[in-house]
């Protein structure tokens, strides 16, 4: 996983040149929106377990075979492990989030995901379904527009975090499609 300033000083090590020009102007910007960047992660992480037990329970919701005799839901066991599936997604989210590089979620969340629930028998359909509302609910967050106790939060506009936090759940639901 490359941090934003692992990938500037790479990229200008492969082109043996400065870090300078729009390499620059991209970690000035990331600094400057590093305390929104760190009170989004917050807001998230800090809600997880609401963010995580409410998809599952939306999910759950719109289709209640999920929790009928068979269902993927049914037993305590299922659903313990459906619980931390969602957990587990959620935090390489944040990482991503963290670092501003979806290479973790990539390599140790997302690689083999799609494969691994086939072999399984999870639904993909179900887990796509609750990653879209951990997804709308985490955006809402970050965006400081939950319904939830709100956060102090530094001021400012959040518009290109919440669009970065949406853009990696998509990658993640983009996987399981």
């Amino acid at each position: 996983m490359l941090d934003a300033f692992s990938k500037v000083i790479v990229n200008s090590d492969t082109k043996t040149t400065y870090v300078s020009g729009t390499d620059l102007d991209s970690l000035r910007n990331f600094i400057k929106d590093g305390n929104k960047r760190l009170d989004a992660v917050n807001s998230i992480v800090s809600h997880a377990s609401c963010l995580v037990s409410d998809a599952v329970s939306g999910m759950i919701c719109e289709n209640p075979s999920l929790i009928a005799s068979g269902g993927n839901c049914y037993t305590n066991r299922r659903m313990a492990a459906c619980l931390r599936d969602g957990e587990i997604i959620l935090r390489y989210i944040s990482y991503a989030l963290l670092a501003g590089d979806a290479s973790v979620l990539d390599e140790r969340c997302i690689s083999g995901l799609k494969e691994t629930y086939a072999a399984l028998g999870v639904p993909t359909d179900s887990a796509i379904r609750a990653i879209g509302i951990m997804k709308a609910s985490s955006v809402a967050f970050v965006n400081n527009k939950a319904t939830e106790k709100k956060l102090t939060i530094t001021s400012g506009d959040c518009s290109s975090l919440a669009s970065e936090t949406a853009s990696y759940f998509d990658r993640v639901i983009s996987a399981l499609s």
